[in-house]
């Protein structure tokens, strides 16, 4: 499973199971709190009753005196009210007045009357002095028809006559019960998709910033041009500079011990030619050999020379991962230029080019570097080509990229040295001279096109010879 599924999966897991409990936990207390504060009412009313009910009580007339007038009249007020979006259309307190014995007096549902409450909680504990309250249910077992009762006690002085209880059902306040836990609901499942969508953003940033990292070390893997990522999180960005040091380091010893084992190889060959001419030169020769041998040895180390600078060009080059002067070219201009300095060649090989460019052919380059790849584009033509031949070259604009193609006439590629040509010093034989190449034109033309953010492609064409395929993006 990838990192940044796991990741998700376990976020999702954490939010939604603390976002459960916490949920749980506040939905499980709504039906006490609303409970609570309707008790502590209860609890006001009722000593604020038993002020107003003592004087009749004290009387014998509290079941028609003022009280009981005062109470009747109440039950029958007419009321209209919204309190927070519930509305409120009767008036639900029931309020019933015991003597000290227990035996009820008044009854405002005029139900109970003569009855003996003095077991019932609410009763029994005023009488005892203590706090009174209980909550009946109409129906066993049925919650919703639970009725709650606060007990205060009236007095005469220090003595206690009796108990005035105030009773209200708790199924009148399921309603907003419900609608608090719904909207408590609601709230949590906004807030759970809002954490859930910053827990897929935070994520996909994150794992963005480790891809980019991934993709990095794989470009310099694959020995491509890449920078270090930018990236805001300082130990992420920490690590992408410590990736570039590491590889640098180990570019530069790996580098430097590649080269040093191709160019001895390489040199053996030429130093071995010099060597021998220049045993040969100390013995009696007659001139034309002399002449022979010495132009053996200087051919040689003008090979050497050769070798040495594009080995230290496409060195250099290589550890480049940026233009550092580029500017605005005409690709046909500079293709002009380069075939003006190729003439002498040209003639000498009896060789003839056609030329076909769409014009302008504008681009973003390093001039130096894609002079010298057109060159060894066309050194390599010249290489290959037959004497006599047509060395075709054609430049067209194909969307956002620009397409050089270079194609000789010569034997072609043989099979087996497709896949090597951009080698350093992979050697095929010339058909000219049968001298053979290095590979070094072609690896630094590809450094070159990769630099430029282009690629070159070299294979047999149809109908006989071999192409090389330069495509480089365009100016606009």
């Amino acid at each position: 499973m990838k990192l940044s599924v796991r990741l998700f999966l376990g976020y999702f897991l954490l939010v939604a199971v603390t976002g459960q409990l916490v949920l749980l936990l506040v939905v499980k207390q709504i039906g006490p709190g609303v409970r609570t504060a309707l008790e502590a009412s209860l609890v006001d009313t009722a000593n604020l009753l038993a002020e107003l009910a003592a004087p009749d009580l004290l009387q014998g007339n509290i079941a028609d005196g003022h009280f009981a007038q005062a109470v009747k009249r109440y039950s029958k007020r007419p009321v209209s009210a919204t309190i927070f979006g519930f509305p409120k259309q009767s008036l639900d307190y029931r309020v019933y007045v015991t003597d000290s014995t227990g035996i009820v007096r008044f009854d405002s549902a005029g139900t109970a009357v003569g009855e003996n409450y003095s077991r019932w909680n609410d009763v029994y504990l005023t009488l005892q002095g203590q706090y009174g309250a209980r909550s009946t249910q109409a129906n066993p077992g049925d919650k919703t028809s639970s009725t709650m009762h606060v007990a205060a006690p009236v007095r005469n002085g220090e003595q206690l006559i009796g108990v005035v209880t105030v009773a209200y059902p708790t199924a009148l306040l399921q309603p907003i019960v419900d609608a608090s836990k719904n909207a408590i609901e609601r709230g949590a499942f906004w807030l759970f998709g809002g954490a859930l969508l910053f827990g897929a953003v935070f994520n996909w940033r994150l794992t963005r910033a480790i891809d980019l990292l991934a993709g990095y070390a794989r470009s310099v893997a694959s020995g491509g041009k890449a920078n270090p990522p930018k990236l805001r999180s300082v130990e992420l960005s920490t690590l992408a500079h410590a990736l570039e040091t590491m590889r640098r380091e180990l570019e530069g010893k790996q580098y430097v011990e590649r080269y040093v084992q191709t160019l001895t190889h390489e040199m053996k060959s030429p130093l071995a030619a010099i060597r021998g001419a220049a045993e040969l030169l100390e013995e009696p020769l007659p001139d034309a050999d002399r002449r022979r041998f010495a132009g053996n040895a200087r051919e040689q180390a003008e090979r050497l020379d050769q070798l040495i600078e594009r080995l230290l060009g496409l060195a250099e080059l290589e550890q480049r991962q940026q233009l550092s002067d580029p500017q605005i070219l005409d690709l046909g201009e500079l293709l002009n230029s380069v075939l003006t300095e190729k003439a002498p060649q040209l003639l000498q090989l009896h060789l003839q080019t056609a030329v076909s460019l769409d014009e302008p052919l504008p681009m973003l380059a390093e001039e130096f570097l894609l002079r010298q790849a057109i060159s060894n584009l066309l050194d390599n033509a010249l290489a290959f080509a037959p004497a006599a031949s047509v060395i075709e070259i054609d430049g067209r604009r194909d969307g956002k990229q620009i397409i050089l193609r270079i194609r000789d006439h010569g034997p072609g590629i043989p099979d087996y040295a497709l896949e090597r040509l951009f080698e350093r010093f992979y050697s095929l034989p010339r058909p000219n001279n049968g001298r053979k190449s290095t590979g070094l034109g072609l690896a630094f033309v590809r450094e070159v096109a990769v630099l430029h953010g282009g690629e070159i492609k070299v294979g047999n064409a149809e109908g006989g010879g071999a192409m090389a395929v330069l495509s480089l993006p365009t100016r606009d």
